[in-house]
C-alpha cells in the first residue's frame, strides 16, 4: 500500500477533501493512475521528505478513495475508514506500509448525535450572524451533514495542536471523538467571544466549562507572547518552573518542588500561604545542586597561600597540607573533620578562608556561639509560623556552591535546653557516612553534604560533648610569641590598618621598637586580636594628624604611645620581686592563653581550721586536700604546727573562677615552703598534677603556660616528665629563654627548692 503524508488537518472518515498539487510533491497523476486509487493519509513529523524515517509517522491514519485528478495535479478524495499503519518502508522515493482497518466503538446513539450536532449548528449560526461574512458562512454551516464535516471545514480555525487533532482521529469511541470535536468547536466560539468583549458568566454549567477552558488557553497564548516581549515581567509560577528545570536537583527534591509549585498555583497570589510557598521555592531553587568536578590542587601554591595569609603556625599548616593532599588523591572530600582549638585571635577562623582560597572553593562561616535550639542546625518544620532553614543550609546557600569550605565557629559554646541538643544534631552534619543525605526539616528533602569541607573552631574542648569531639581531630593553636607577633603586625595588621584608616603607606613609619612596646605593654595576649585593636587605635589617632597637616610625615616613636594609646594596659602578673615562705608561682591555662598563678598560704593562731579563697572549683579543692596530705607525710614534724594554727590558702584574682588539677605541684611546694619556713626563689614556676603517691602527672596547655612564664620574666620551670614530648609544640624563642626541668615525683621538686 502507498502511504501519502497528510498536512496538518483533522482527517476523518466519510468526508470529501480537495488537495492542491503540492500535496503530491513529485508524484505525477500518471503514476497515481497506474497505482490503486486508494490512498492512506497519515500524520508525520515536520521534516523534509528525504529525512523521513519510519518512526516519524503516526500509527493511525485514514484511508481515502481518489475521486478525480485534475490536470494541474490536484486531486479530490473521499475518506473511507480509520486504519492502523505498520511496517513502513521508505525506498526509491516511495513510502510503503501495511494497513488494516481500525475498529469503531459505536457508543453514541444517532438521535443523541443528531440532537447535539443540531445545537452546535445553531450556536455557530448565531455566532456568525453578527459578522459581515456571516451570510457566506451561514450557507456552509447549513450544508454540513455531520460533526466530521464541520470539524474538517473549521480545522484551520480551531485552537488545536497537531497532537490534539491526532487524538480526535485516534479515539475509538464515537462518543469520545464527538466530545472532543464538540469541545474544540465550542472553544473556537468562546475564544472569539473573549477577544471581542467580556461577557457575563454562562448559566449553563457546560458552557461555563467551555468558556473557562477557552480563557485559560487564550491567557496562556497572550502570556507567552508578553513574556517574549518583556522577559522582566515573568510571573512567579513561570520563574520557578524555569528555575526548577535548570536547578539539576535530585529526583526527590524535584518532586517536592513541583508539589509545592502546584499548591502555589492553586493558592493564588492572594492566598494566605502564598508567601510561605514562595519563600520555600526561592530557597530550594537558590541552592547549588550540581556537584562540580574535582580539580587538581597545587600543593606548592596552597602552601604559598597559607604562608602569605598567616605567619607561624608551622604544625597547623603541615596538617592542612596533608588534608588537601588526601582530598586531591581521592578526588573527593575525605579525612578527619578538623577542630582548631586555641586562644582568641590566634587565626583559627581566618585560616579557613585561606584553605578555601588554596582549594579554589567558596567560603562560608557559621557562628554557633550561644545556639541552644536544635532547629538552628536542622531547620524548622514548615508547619510552624516563621519557619526557617537551619544555619547549615543557610551557609550552603550563601556560599553559592555545593562543595564550599564551611567554618563552624565556636562549637564549644553550644548549649542545650528544652528545645533540643544542637551538638547532637551536628553529629549527622559532620559524619561523612551520613551527611550525603542530610535532611533539613525546612527543606524536607535530602541534600548531599559529603563534599563540603567542614572546619570547626573552639577555645577549649572541655565543654564539647564527647560524641561530637570524637568525630573531629583536634589541632591546637598554641598562640604567638613576641617575635611572631612582631612579624604579624608588620606583614598584616599595619597594612590592613593603613587601608582601613585611609593612610598612605609612604606617609607612616612605625619602628620595630614601637611595635615591641605595644606588644609587651599594651597587649601581652596569646593571640593578636588585642594587638590589632591597639594598632587600629594608633592609626586612627594618626589619621587626625594627617587630616590637619596633609604634608606631615607620620613617624611614631616610643614616647608617642602615651599620647596615642593612653596609659599602659598591662593586666598580666609579672614575676615576684621578693621571695616569701608559703608563696609559689604556678602556671595556668585560660581561654585567652597562658597566665602565671600565685599560690599564697599563711598560718595564724587557731584550732587547725583550713580556709580556702579565690573562687576555686571542686577539682582544685581536691588538689589542696592531696597537697595537705603529702606535706604531712614529707614533713611530719614541721606540720605539727597545723594543730594549733589555722591555715589560709588564697589564689589572687578572686573574681575569676579557677579549676583544674595542674596546680597540684604548686600547692604542695607552697605548703612545704610555709611549714618549713624556706622561701622558694622567685625565678621558679611550675605546673603539674600530683597524685597521693607523690607522682607528677601530665597536664594540657603546656605551650601557652611556658609562653606565659617567659612573658612574666620566669627563668626556670618544672614540668611533668610525661609532657616532654609536648615541648615540640613550644616556640624555640620561648625554650631558649627558659630552663625547663622535667620531674617525675614531687619529691624531686622539693629537693631542689626546699631541701631535706
Amino acid at each position: 500500500m502507498i502511504v501519502r503524508p497528510m498536512y496538518n488537518l483533522v482527517l476523518l472518515p466519510d468526508v470529501n477533501y480537495y488537495f492542491k498539487n503540492d500535496f503530491l510533491k513529485d508524484w505525477s497523476p500518471v503514476q497515481i493512475e497506474a497505482q490503486e486509487r486508494i490512498l492512506f493519509l497519515v500524520l508525520r513529523d515536520n521534516k523534509p521528505r528525504e529525512e523521513l524515517q519510519p518512526e516519524d509517522f503516526y500509527p493511525i491514519g485514514v484511508s481515502a478513495r481518489i475521486d478525480s485528478i485534475e490536470e494541474d495535479g490536484s486531486i479530490h478524495v473521499h475518506t473511507l475508514e480509520r486504519v492502523d499503519i505498520s511496517e513502513i518502508e521508505i525506498h526509491d522515493g516511495y513510502i510503503e506500509a501495511e494497513a488494516c482497518v481500525r475498529a469503531e466503538v459505536d457508543d453514541l446513539p444517532k438521535e443523541e448525535e443528531s440532537e447535539r450536532f443540531t445545537r452546535i449548528q445553531r450556536a455557530l449560526l448565531q455566532f456568525v450572524q453578527k459578522y459581515q461574512w456571516g451570510m457566506w458562512a451561514r450557507s456552509y454551516i447549513l450544508q454540513w451533514n455531520n460533526m466530521e464535516e464541520a470539524v474538517c471545514t473549521l480545522t484551520e480555525y480551531l485552537n488545536l495542536t497537531p497532537d490534539e487533532k491526532y487524538q480526535i482521529l485516534a479515539a475509538d469511541s464515537e462518543r469520545e471523538r464527538f466530545n472532543r470535536m464538540e469541545q474544540a468547536i465550542y472553544e473556537l466560539v468562546e475564544v472569539s467571544k473573549v477577544s471581542e468583549e467580556a461577557q457575563s458568566a454562562q448559566k449553563d454549567d457546560q458552557e461555563q466549562l467551555y468558556r473557562e477552558a477557552a480563557i485559560k488557553k487564550q491567557i496562556g497564548y497572550l502570556q507567552q507572547e508578553l513574556d517574549e516581549m518583556h522577559p522582566e515581567n515573568v510571573t512567579d509560577i513561570q520563574m520557578f518552573e524555569k528555575k526548577i528545570e535548570e536547578s539539576k536537583m535530585n529526583e526527590t527534591a524535584r518532586k517536592e518542588a513541583e508539589k509545592v509549585l502546584g499548591r502555589m498555583k492553586q493558592e493564588g497570589q492572594d492566598g494566605h500561604e502564598y508567601g510561605m510557598l514562595y519563600d520555600y521555592l526561592d530557597f530550594l531553587t537558590s541552592l547549588s545542586w550540581e556537584m562540580p568536578e574535582s580539580s587538581p590542587v597545587d600543593l606548592d601554591e596552597a602552601q604559598r597561600i597559607l604562608d602569605e595569609d598567616h605567619y607561624g603556625l608551622k604544625k597547623v599548616k603541615e596538617r592542612i597540607i596533608q588534608q588537601i593532599a588526601v582530598m586531591s588523591l581521592n578526588k573527593k572530600q575525605s579525612g578527619s573533620i578538623l577542630l582548631f582549638t586555641g586562644a582568641p585571635g590566634t587565626g583559627k577562623t581566618s585560616i579557613g578562608q585561606s584553605i578555601a582560597r588554596a582549594l579554589g572553593r567558596s567560603y562560608a562561616r557559621i557562628s554557633l556561639g550561644g545556639v541552644r535550639d536544635e532547629a538552628e542546625i536542622r531547620g524548622h518544620r514548615r508547619t510552624y509560623i516563621g519557619a526557617m532553614p537551619g544555619r547549615i543550609m543557610q551557609g550552603i546557600k550563601r556560599s553559592g556552591s555545593s562543595n564550599p569550605v564551611v567554618v563552624l565557629d565556636e562549637v564549644d559554646k553550644l548549649s542545650k535546653d528544652y528545645s533540643g541538643d544542637p551538638a547532637s544534631a551536628l553529629l549527622e552534619v559532620l559524619d561523612p557516612e551520613q551527611n550525603n543525605t542530610f535532611t533539613d526539616h525546612y527543606l524536607n528533602v535530602p541534600y548531599d553534604l559529603s563534599n563540603v569541607l567542614f572546619i570547626c573552631t573552639a577555645n577549649t574542648t572541655d565543654t564539647i560533648p564527647e560524641p561530637l569531639l570524637n568525630r573531629m581531630e583536634v589541632i591546637s593553636f598554641s598562640g604567638y610569641t613576641e617575635v611572631e607577633k612582631l612579624q604579624i603586625a608588620k606583614r598584616h595588621l599595619i597594612p590592613k590598618a593603613e587601608k582601613a584608616m585611609g593612610i598612605p603607606a609612604e606617609k607612616l613609619e612605625i619602628p620595630e621598637e614601637v611595635l615591641r612596646q605595644i606588644i609587651t605593654e599594651y597587649t601581652m595576649e596569646s593571640g593578636v586580636r588585642g594587638l590589632k585593636k591597639q594598632i587600629d587605635a594608633m592609626c586612627r589617632a594618626l589619621a587626625v594628624r594627617l587630616v590637619k597637616n596633609p604634608e606631615e610625615k607620620l613617624s611614631v616613636q616610643p614616647g608617642d604611645l602615651r599620647t596615642l594609646l593612653g596609659r599602659k594596659q598591662l593586666h598580666h602578673d609579672m614575676r615576684l620581686t621578693e621571695a616569701d615562705p608559703g608563696t609559689v608561682t604556678g602556671l595556668a591555662w585560660t581561654a585567652a592563653g597562658g597566665e602565671i598563678l600565685y599560690i599564697e598560704s599563711r598560718l595564724m593562731r587557731g584550732d587547725g581550721k583550713v580556709t580556702i579563697t579565690g573562687q576555686l572549683g571542686d577539682v582544685m579543692k581536691e588538689s589542696i586536700q592531696i597537697a595537705l596530705s603529702l606535706v604531712k607525710i614529707y614533713y611530719p614534724e614541721e606540720t605539727k604546727v597545723l594543730e594549733d594554727h589555722d591555715l589560709h590558702i588564697h589564689i589572687p584574682a578572686g573574681a575569676i573562677p579557677k579549676d583544674g588539677p595542674s596546680a597540684g605541684i604548686t600547692l604542695v611546694t607552697a605548703l612545704s615552703s610555709l611549714v618549713t619556713g624556706k622561701a622558694v626563689p622567685t625565678e621558679y614556676a611550675m605546673t603539674g598534677e600530683v597524685s597521693l603517691r607523690g607522682y607528677v602527672l601530665p597536664i594540657g596547655g603546656l605551650p601557652e603556660k611556658l609562653m606565659a612564664a617567659q612573658r612574666a620574666g620566669i627563668e626556670k620551670v618544672f614540668i611533668p616528665q610525661d609532657n616532654v614530648e609536648d615541648l615540640e609544640d613550644v616556640a624555640e624563642e620561648v625554650k631558649e629563654r627558659l630552663t625547663i626541668i622535667p620531674v617525675r615525683k614531687i619529691r624531686d621538686v622539693l629537693d631542689v627548692l626546699i631541701g631535706e
